[in-house]
């Protein structure tokens, strides 16, 4: 019996021990997961005074008095007194000047400093304020609307200057910081993630923006996004936001680009870009299969514009661009970054599939114009409505689409069939169709003799024009029995 209490004893002992280890180790737990989280007073300390407040003001213009007009009130009405009373006409002709709040940071110890564009844009004046509350009036050096960058310039000497880091080198998952001014909180600093890298969102088709989820509020625009070295990485810009308050999508331009858009403009107080003369498009499942291709990726070349260097080059309708200067294009939407910073007047080398085989294409990259003009078109009369073997019938080009897409040759669709391969591909009434699984369509006789060779259950790609423009369709033929 002694024995047994002894054993239990002993028992007891062990099992306290083994509690007592796991009660350490639960009550160390939020220690160590607060040691592996980062530590960013060192980078706010060090690069706060380089980041500015900034503050802009547009003066309205004063309308005349004639614009607006008392109306006719009897002398005894009720209502003669309260129009004296708070309606002045002197007053009709004032309006209020609009002001605005935004961040920046200095990029030289001379007084350049960094922001977003649509921060000081239409600014009468521009107040610059710093970390120790001194305010310099700012002078707009320039500014590019398509890429959101500025540069403006405060009479200053010995400023503090942050150091640019490498966006390439960011990581998704990766910490960052931004430090701005969001609704005019100096200074504020909050942190994130990098959430993905390359978007690109509808407006601003030449940046490839930085995703984060570090909240930026109205203010945050033109502030710097941190890396975990204290390294400027990029320019808060935009927010994606249903209720116009942060919703954990931000996009920030890269340093890289704000840095080469800033040197221009210092340098010749415009940006120069490259442009290589194509509209493309996304590559899809059904489009890959149609080329050929074992997963989607690439830019699909939906027009190849007269006088461009694409066509120089001998770039075609249906080329998918794969490669472009060394850099591999996964979507149609990092191309355009790509031959955005492209050299103007510099050879250019492109790859891209076509007929199943991959293409090495030099092309000298030319100055982005101002303006694209379409190609002549001719008149011509219409034909009789033909059928088709897609579900669909098509008549030669009308007068009335010649001038409205401004094409010469290609067939009209008349007439979709509820159900078939046209209507699941999504043919429209009216669509222009001028290339067929790569073989140019100029009459009725071409797409039927096409539509009549193509085999069933295998997709091919549609080039039909809209007048939003060209687009590939994949469309898959059926069989006669189905």
């Amino acid at each position: 019996m002694t024995y047994l209490i002894g054993k239990l004893n002993h028992m007891n002992l062990f099992s306290r021990a083994i509690q007592a280890v796991i009660l350490v180790a639960i009550v160390n737990l939020p220690l160590a997961a607060h040691a592996a989280l980062p530590d960013f007073t060192s980078i706010v300390e060090d690069a706060k005074d380089s980041v500015v407040n900034i503050s802009t003001k547009t003066r309205a213009k004063r309308s005349s008095k004639r614009d607006f007009k008392l109306p006719d009130i009897p002398e005894d009405s009720p209502f003669g007194e309260l129009f004296e009373k708070f309606f002045d006409p002197d007053d009709f002709g004032r309006r209020r000047d609009a002001e605005s709040l935004g961040s920046g940071f200095v990029i030289s110890e001379d007084g350049y400093i960094l922001t977003n564009h649509h921060v000081v844009s239409d600014a009468d004046e521009v107040i610059v304020r710093m970390a120790n509350r001194k305010e310099y009036v700012a002078r707009l050096i320039g500014s590019d609307e398509a890429s959101d960058v500025a540069v403006l310039k405060v009479e200053a000497e010995n400023l503090p200057v942050l150091e640019y880091g490498n966006s390439d080198d960011l990581k998704v998952g990766e910490w960052v910081l931004a430090i701005g001014s969001p609704f005019g909180f100096d200074h504020t600093v909050t942190a994130g993630i990098v959430s993905a890298k390359g978007r690109s969102l509808p407006s601003d088709n030449y940046v490839p923006f930085i995703q984060t989820d570090v909240a930026i509020n109205p203010g945050n625009s033109g502030g710097p996004l941190f890396n975990l070295d204290g390294e400027v990485v990029g320019i808060n810009s935009q927010i994606y936001s249903r209720t116009g308050g942060f919703m954990g999508l931000s996009f920030a331009i890269p340093i890289e680009m704000a840095v080469d858009v800033a040197n221009q403009i210092k340098e010749t107080g415009t940006v120069s870009r490259g442009w290589l003369g194509v509209l493309i498009q996304e590559v899809t499942r059904e489009l890959a299969e149609s080329f050929g291709m074992q997963n989607p990726h690439g830019a699909l070349v939906a027009k190849v514009m007269d006088d461009s260097p694409a066509a120089a080059a001998g770039l075609e309708v249906g080329d998918v661009i794969v490669e472009f200067n060394g850099k591999k294009v996964l979507r149609s939407s990092s191309l355009p970054p790509l031959v955005g910073r492209a050299k103007v007047g510099k050879r250019a080398e492109v790859i891209v599939i076509r007929d199943q085989r991959r293409r090495r294409i030099g092309v000298t990259i030319a100055q982005l114009p101002t303006s694209i003009t379409q190609a002549a078109y001719s008149p011509d009369a219409d034909e009789p409505t033909q059928e088709s073997a897609l579900g669909m019938k098509v008549e030669k080009l009308g007068s009335a689409a010649r001038k409205r897409l401004k094409i010469e040759n290609g067939v009209e669709v008349a007439e979709v069939a509820e159900f078939g391969p046209a209507s699941e591909a999504g043919v429209l009434k009216g669509d222009v169709i001028t290339m067929i699984d790569n073989r140019e369509i100029e009459t009725v006789e071409d797409f039927e003799d096409v539509a009549a060779s193509l085999k069933a259950g295998k997709s091919v790609a549609l080039l039909v024009q809209r007048r939003s423009g060209p687009v590939f369709l994949a469309i898959r033929p059926e069989s006669e029995e189905g």
